[in-house]
């Protein structure tokens, strides 16, 4: 269940940052109060899941779940530039994250 929860928490961490990216530097009220509640559900999730998984592995899944995600979607709906680098780069990045979740999630 930790995992789901972590998992569950690392895609609300690219949500986040797409509604970070869309109150326009928290002038848009919507979108900026959507990024407080995703943000804090998101830690929360983090937090929980922390408690019977390690922090390494843990940060390092969230924040690469967050990272690649993030990437992805803006490619495919903001607009952002993609290119042969970028993807093998979001490659590196799922693969470092299915690596740390191999390597042991216990204590």
């Amino acid at each position: 269940m930790a995992w789901f929860v972590l998992i569950l928490s690392g895609v609300l961490e690219s949500a986040w940052a797409l509604a970070l990216k869309k109150s326009d530097g928290f002038t848009r009220l919507v979108p900026s109060v959507t990024f407080l509640v995703l943000a804090v559900l998101s830690f929360v999730g983090l937090a929980w899941a922390m408690k019977s998984l390690p922090a390494g592995p843990s940060y390092a899944v969230w924040t690469g779940i967050g990272a690649a995600l993030t990437a992805a979607l803006g490619i495919l709906f903001l607009g952002e530039a993609v290119s042969v680098v970028k993807l093998v780069s979001i490659g590196f990045i799922i693969t470092g994250v299915v690596g740390l979740a191999l390597s042991g999630g216990g204590h």
